[in-house]
């Protein structure tokens, strides 16, 4: 077996704990810690929202580093600090204590999620690296599954501080060893190329990727377009990922259905996913980019115009299908543009931007709300953004033969 799919599985495995615990489990403890220690809502989701603002700005030195020395020892490092710091969130007694640790964390994040595990499956694959990041964001998307109902059961059995001790001892035993011992930097450490392949074997020089040093690239015209189209579709997909449910409280559905359908978002990422690992490496990753971006326009004027319960099961499927995809879409096109010789880096650069618009849409679109009182023209806004993304994003190309390395 090529070696590229142990590391598939194994990030696979780690994306999945990494994620479940560094992620997704914040949700459960905002209630508990509140009775506790008396924060608001707003307080501690403000320290959340501190951690993602650093895990982007953290992506351009990130990259950098995997680009140079590989993956291990950095997901090694960043998964016992995360072990520490969430040990340290268990013992927590101050609000600034809270937002120190959660600042750490979100450096944490940039050195374990998805952008060194896809950076990893990029050196490692080409013509089957779809199909490659296709298994590793299937298995992470169940960390929503898995870990916030373990993490609300291991809150009422064993109360919130001790809850965290265990989801600690999990990340520990379930991502340090795996990253510190089966991690490689390249398939040419191991005397293979790429889908192992012999070296010295070279693909057809009409379909390998370009290998760009990361000033070119950044100068490139189609990065341009691409950090455009993926920067605007980011803007409406965080806007609405944040207040859809309170929109659907809006049209009048109940509180309990509403989170319902919200959470059915995930499980649609999940089947998106999974439908796309047969076909995945049979599109060109433009066009793919472009018909995954196209659902979500789709999915919002479904949403506004079939005002129906039908109508939001559809936009669910619609809007959950693009948001698992688009994952899958942006290290793909950006790989098949540049290659993998600096991808750690150049993906570093377009994460700090897209990281902007997760941190400014969900406001934005909160103020909007004040200003307007109702959703429907923000949703209307929001599907035009979503197609000027699909537009944009067709310019991009493969840069000319003479800048080729």
């Amino acid at each position: 077996m090529y070696y590229g799919w142990v590391l598939v599985v194994t990030l696979g495995v780690t994306e999945t704990i990494s994620w479940g615990i560094l992620y997704y489990a914040f949700t459960v403890y905002l209630a508990p810690m509140e009775a506790e220690l008396g924060w608001s809502r707003g307080d501690m989701t403000g320290a959340f929202s501190l951690a993602l603002l650093l895990a982007g700005l953290a992506a351009i030195p990130v990259g950098r580093w995997l680009d140079r020395h590989g993956p291990r020892l950095l997901m090694t490092v960043g998964s016992i600090a995360a072990t520490l710091l969430v040990v340290a969130w268990s013992r927590v007694a101050t609000l600034p204590q809270l937002y120190l640790i959660w600042a750490g964390i979100g450096l944490c994040m940039s050195a374990t999620l998805y952008d060194p595990a896809f950076a990893t499956a990029s050196h490692w694959f080409e013509r089957r690296r779809v199909q490659a990041l296709t298994v590793i964001t299937l298995m992470a998307g169940f960390a929503s599954t898995i870990f916030i109902p373990l993490a609300g059961w291991l809150v009422q059995v064993a109360g919130w501080r001790m809850s965290l001790m265990l989801l600690a001892a999990i990340l520990a035993v379930g991502t340090i060893g795996p990253h510190a011992l089966l991690l490689r930097r390249r398939p040419e450490d191991l005397g293979l190329g790429p889908d192992g392949r012999p070296l010295g074997r070279e693909p057809d020089k009409a379909t390998r990727p370009a290998g760009m040093q990361v000033g070119e690239a950044l100068r490139h015209v189609s990065f341009r377009w691409l950090t455009a189209a993926f920067w605007l579709a980011t803007i409406a997909t965080a806007a609405v990922g944040v207040h859809l449910l309170p929109y659907l409280a809006d049209r009048g559905y109940d509180a309990t259905f509403a989170a319902a359908l919200t959470g059915l978002v995930g499980a649609m990422q999940v089947l998106a996913r999974l439908f796309l690992a047969p076909f995945g490496n049979r599109v060109r990753p433009r066009p793919l980019a472009a018909s995954i971006l196209a659902l979500q326009p789709l999915s919002l004027l479904v949403l506004l115009l079939v005002r129906s319960t039908p109508g939001v099961f559809l936009f669910v499927v619609l809007f959950g299908a693009q948001r698992g995809l688009a994952t899958l879409a942006r290290p793909a096109l950006l790989a098949d543009l540049y290659g993998a010789t600096r991808y750690a880096s150049i993906a570093g650069v377009l994460q700090f931007a897209l990281s902007l618009a997760q941190a400014a849409a969900p406001f934005g679109a909160g103020a909007a709300y004040d200003a307007l009182h109702s959703y429907e023209p923000i949703l209307l806004a929001l599907a035009v953004i979503s197609a000027v993304a699909v537009v944009a994003v067709l310019p991009a190309r493969r840069p000319a033969a003479d800048t080729l390395q």
